[in-house]
C-alpha cells in the first residue's frame, strides 16, 4: 500500500496534485475539527443542562419547605398546647389545613404513622383510608416513604402521583415533616412535570445543534473540496492570486457581518437581561436577608425574585425569536408578519393590524428576509422612541414588484435628529440597496411611515404545474 500510494501520486497530472495536496489536510481538519467541537459543545451543554436542572430543582425544595413552615405556624396555635389524645385540637388542625389550599394542584395532606389519610382536601377519595404500602405506577412507595421521613423529622420524596386537575401522573415532588406527639405525617408537593420537559427540550435541543453543526460542517467542507478543485484544474497563478485576495475581502466581510449581530445581540442582553438579573440578584439578596431575620416580607419578595426570573426568561425567548423565526422559513412572510405583530401586540400593548393582499407570485428567500427584517427594525424603533398608540403593516404586491408599508401615530423624526446615530435605518437601507429596491422614511403628522419596495425580479413567477401557487400572504 505504501509503494502504491507514491505511484498514484507520480501518475496524476499537476491539477491533481494540487487538488489532492490541499484538499486531504483539509479534509483530515475539519473531520478532526468537527469531531473536537461537537465533543466540547456536548459536554458544555450537558454540564449546563445538569445545573439548571440541579437549580430548578433547588428552588422547588426551597418553595414546599417555605409552605411547609406557613403550615407549621397556622397550626402552632391549636397544636402545641394539646396533649397527645385531644381529638378536638386534632380537629380543628384537620380543618385548619384542609382549608390552606394553593394554586390550582397545591394543597397540605395528612397522615397517621398506621398509613390513615386524615388530610387530601383535592383527592378527598383518600380520607379515612389506610394506604399503607402504596406504591406508584413504576414501584415506587409513597406513604411508606412518606411516614419514615416523617418519624426521622423530615425530608423530600419524589413519585408519581395523578394531578388533581387533569387525573393523570405526572412526577412530583413532595417535602414532608411530622408531628410527633400526634404521630402524624403532614407534607405538601408541587409537580415538576415543567422542570423535566425544560431539561428534555434543553436536551433535544443539544442534539439538533450538534446535528446542525456536523451539517454545516460537511457543507462548508464539500464547498470548499469543490472550490479547490476548481481552481486546480481552471485557473492561473495570477488568477489563484486574486481569488485569495476576494478570499481575504469575503471573509473581512464576514468576521465584520458577524461583529455587526454580536453587537447587537449584545445591547440586547445588556439593555435586557443583564438589567433583568441584577435586578434578580438584588431581590433575591433581600430575601434571603429577609428570611434569615424572619421578616415576613421575605416570601413575597422570593415570588417577586421568581417573577423577574420569569421575565428574564422571556427576553432570552425573544432574543432568540428575533435571531432567526422558523415561521418563517416553513410557513412564509405573511404568518411571519402576523407572528411578529401579535407578539409586538401583547408585548408593547400597542394596537397593531396587519393588512396583505393575496395575489399570484411569491416572493424569493432574500426578499422575503428583507422585509421581514425590515418589519422587525422599525417595530423596535417604534416600541423605543415612538410613543405610538398603533401601527398598521401593509404586505402588498403590484406590477413593479411588492411593497411593504408601516405606519404609526407616534411623535414622529425629522432626518436631523438621526445624523450619527440610526444604525437601523441604515441597516434598512442597505437591505434595500442590496436588493435593487427602495426604502423610503416619510414624517407624518402624527407619525412616521416606512415604505419598503422590493422590484419585480425578485417575484417568482407562478407556478406551472396543476396546483396553484401559493399567495405572498402565507407562502414563501
Amino acid at each position: 500500500m505504501t509503494r502504491l500510494l507514491p505511484s498514484f501520486i507520480s501518475d496524476m497530472t499537476y491539477a491533481r496534485k494540487l487538488f489532492v495536496l490541499a484538499t486531504l489536510p483539509l479534509v483530515l481538519s475539519v473531520l478532526a475539527i468537527a469531531v473536537v467541537v461537537a465533543h466540547q459543545s456536548k459536554a458544555m451543554a450537558e454540564r449546563e443542562i445538569a445545573d439548571l436542572e440541579a437549580q430548578l430543582i433547588t428552588a422547588k425544595k426551597q418553595e414546599l419547605q417555605n409552605y411547609l413552615q406557613l403550615a407549621r405556624a397556622s397550626i402552632t396555635a391549636e397544636y402545641n398546647p394539646a396533649p397527645p389524645d385531644d381529638e378536638e385540637a386534632k380537629t380543628k388542625v384537620t380543618q385548619i389545613l384542609a382549608a390552606m389550599t394553593y394554586g390550582s394542584e397545591g394543597y397540605f395532606f395528612v397522615y397517621t404513622y398506621d398509613g390513615v389519610n386524615l388530610v387530601a382536601p383535592r383527592q378527598t377519595r383518600l380520607i379515612t383510608h389506610n394506604w399503607s404500602g402504596l406504591s406508584d405506577s413504576q414501584g415506587t412507595p409513597v406513604v411508606d416513604e412518606l411516614i419514615r421521613q416523617a418519624r426521622r423529622g423530615g425530608g423530600f420524596h419524589s413519585y408519581l402521583w395523578p394531578k388533581p386537575s387533569t387525573g393523570e401522573e405526572a412526577q412530583m415532588m413532595t417535602y414532608v415533616i411530622g408531628l410527633q406527639d400526634w404521630q402524624w405525617a403532614i407534607g405538601t408537593g408541587v409537580f415538576i412535570d415543567d422542570v423535566l420537559t425544560s431539561v428534555a427540550a434543553a436536551r433535544a435541543e443539544v442534539k439538533a445543534r450538534v446535528r446542525r453543526t456536523f451539517g454545516y460542517i460537511g457543507a462548508i467542507t464539500m464547498a470548499a473540496v469543490l472550490l479547490v478543485f476548481m481552481s486546480g484544474v481552471t485557473i492561473t497563478i495570477h488568477e489563484r492570486r486574486l481569488a485569495d485576495a476576494k478570499l481575504k475581502e469575503l471573509t473581512q466581510r464576514i468576521f465584520d457581518t458577524q461583529e455587526e449581530e454580536r453587537g447587537r445581540v449584545a445591547r440586547e442582553l445588556h439593555d435586557g437581561i443583564s438589567q433583568i438579573l441584577v435586578g434578580v440578584r438584588y431581590a433575591l439578596e433581600l430575601a434571603r436577608r429577609q428570611l434569615k431575620s424572619g421578616d415576613p416580607k421575605g416570601p413575597a419578595s422570593l415570588d417577586r425574585s421568581f417573577d423577574m426570573l420569569g421575565g428574564a426568561i422571556s427576553e432570552v425567548r425573544r432574543i432568540s425569536r428575533d435571531l432567526r423565526p422558523g415561521v418563517l422559513d416553513d410557513l412564509g412572510l405573511g404568518p411571519a408578519l402576523k407572528a411578529l405583530a401579535e407578539e409586538f401586540e401583547k408585548r408593547t400593548g400597542i394596537r397593531t393590524e396587519l393588512e396583505t393582499v393575496v395575489f399570484r407570485n411569491r416572493l424569493d428567500e432574500e426578499a422575503r428576509i428583507a422585509l421581514f427584517r425590515i418589519a422587525q427594525e422599525a417595530l423596535t424603533n417604534i416600541e423605543r422612541h415612538a410613543g405610538a398608540t398603533e401601527v398598521s403593516i401593509k404586505l402588498a404586491g403590484h406590477r413593479t414588484g411588492a411593497t411593504l408599508l408601516i405606519c404609526d401615530n407616534g411623535r414622529g423624526f425629522t432626518p436631523s435628529e438621526t445624523n450619527g446615530h440610526g444604525i437601523g435605518l441604515r441597516n434598512m437601507a442597505e437591505r434595500m440597496e442590496q436588493l435593487d429596491g427602495h426604502l423610503t422614511i416619510t414624517p407624518r403628522h402624527p407619525g412616521t411611515s416606512i415604505d419598503a419596495t422590493v422590484p419585480l425580479k425578485h417575484i417568482l413567477p407562478p407556478a406551472t404545474s396543476g396546483r396553484p401557487p401559493a399567495p405572498i400572504g402565507s407562502a414563501r
